[in-house]
């Protein structure tokens, strides 16, 4: 791969590698406020102070899915940038919560990748996503399979290779 790339083609992909994916993200109190209430999840554990302070966790949680929206964007310019689309997630683990403050790294292991059986020009890619503290604990992992468009294939456009208006 070029030292530096926006996504990878299907044949950029090689099981076994890992891919560790930086810089890291912050979470701010305002994003877990934000996110839960654009969601309308409206369990107190994630924005009620005094609530969450009765709870075993002492203090509000981040919510799970503003995490797993945070982590599966810490992978996109690496994994699936040139993806046409998710596919399938599963195995959503989280083993450890996450506060605001916490800083979030990711790594992606490539599991198996192999050809669509119905179109040619993309193949399917299954990555395994962990992700961590700044302690380094492992707060999240899943199962994420996308559908990677093949070089040259037209299936998504090739953005370096757009011309500009003027060019």
């Amino acid at each position: 791969m070029p030292d530096f790339q926006m996504g990878r083609w299907y044949e950029d992909f090689v099981v076994g590698e890992v891919i560790k994916h930086r810089p890291g993200r912050t979470i701010l109190e305002a994003d877990n406020t934000w996110f839960t209430l654009l969601t309308n999840n409206n369990h107190p554990i994630h924005f009620d102070h005094h609530y969450a302070s009765k709870t075993p966790f002492g203090r509000p949680l981040v919510n799970s899915a503003f995490t797993l929206a945070v982590v599966t964007g810490l992978t996109v310019l690496d994994v699936s940038y040139r993806s046409i689309a998710n596919l399938e997630w599963e195995h959503i683990r989280m083993p450890a919560p996450v506060f605001a403050g916490d800083t979030l790294y990711a790594e992606s292991t490539v599991v198996e990748k192999r050809e669509s059986r119905s179109k040619p020009d993309r193949g399917i890619v299954t990555i395994d996503t962990r992700a961590y503290n700044q302690r380094g604990e492992l707060v999240m992992e899943f199962r994420r399979k996308s559908l990677a468009a093949k070089k040259g294939s037209g299936a998504i456009p090739d953005y370096e290779n757009i011309p500009l208006d003027g060019e």
